[in-house]
């Protein structure tokens, strides 16, 4: 509208011909006006009409031939010896042994492979960490454990005549000689070595007690010279009397002559040399 004003006033200067110009500009655009009013609203496209101007693709091109391209056969089997190319390795060889454990692992892997496996494995492991546990305690207490699986600790005492006897009682010459007349080597070596053990005793080296064993008093000892003696009798004496050695007059000499080492380094005199006895005799 103020557009038209505009209009109207540059007209009216003009002249009455400038009115008229006038009057036609108004009734055109008011004819516009309405015309634009009259007008529809146009429809909205249905999504099925939509979809047929939807772009679609081309169909594969069927008439021009492709040429196939193919790989130098030389430069396959070049690629191919190489290593980097090798993606199935060869299984090693495994011998007899091998083949044994690679068989037990693999059927303790399906044993335990089950809930009740898996249960039995847990509780399996404590149960051996609890035992090993419990037999280092006792092992450092001295106690000892071999007489809970049937088999007879080696003691200390070591009867040979009757149970109970007290080492501090026994007249070991006179039995040790007795033992030697009668030709009975393996009793005088027992004798022997608890005459050993009974010095050791008066002589404050070891305590003896009737449960303990002979290297739990190996293990009293401090270490030097009568302590390397006292083993080399002990270990001679299980021999005799726990390998079922039987002696000669020859290797009982020999045993012998260790006890004697051993009482010589008490009394302080030089202990003399021995040979050791043979486990093979």
């Amino acid at each position: 509208m103020r557009k038209l004003l505009v209009e109207k006033l540059k007209l009216k200067k003009a002249g009455p011909g400038g009115c008229l110009a006038w009057c036609l500009l108004v009734v055109g655009y008011l004819a516009l006006a309405g015309a634009a009013q009259a007008a529809p609203a146009p429809k909205p496209v249905p999504p099925a009409a939509a979809a047929e101007f939807r772009p679609r693709p081309l169909p594969p091109d069927r008439i021009t031939p492709l040429p196939t391209r193919r790989l130098d056969a030389e430069r396959l089997r070049e690629l191919a010896s190489q290593r980097d190319f090798r993606y199935v390795e060869p299984s090693a060889r495994t011998d007899a042994w091998e083949a044994f454990w690679a068989r037990i692992w693999r059927w303790l892997g399906n044993l335990f492979d089950t809930p009740t496996g898996r249960v039995t494995w847990k509780y399996g492991v404590y149960a051996v960490a609890l035992a090993v546990l419990v037999y280092a305690v006792l092992k450092l207490m001295q106690v000892d454990v071999t007489g809970a699986f049937g088999r007879a600790g080696r003691r200390g005492q070591l009867e040979y005549d009757t149970a109970g006897e007290n080492i501090h009682e026994v007249d070991f010459r006179t039995r040790i000689a007795e033992a030697e007349a009668a030709g009975n080597f393996r009793l005088a070596t027992r004798l022997g070595y608890l005459e050993v053990l009974k010095h050791l005793t008066d002589g404050g080296f070891i305590q003896w007690q009737p449960d303990k064993t002979n290297h739990a008093y190996l293990t009293e000892l401090a270490a030097g010279p009568l302590r390397d003696a006292f083993r080399a009798a002990t270990r001679e004496f299980e021999y005799v009397w726990y390998g079922d050695l039987r002696l000669n007059a020859a290797l009982y000499q020999q045993a012998r002559a260790s006890q004697r080492a051993v009482s010589s380094l008490l009394a302080g005199r030089p202990a003399p040399v021995s040979a050791a006895i043979p486990q093979s005799a």
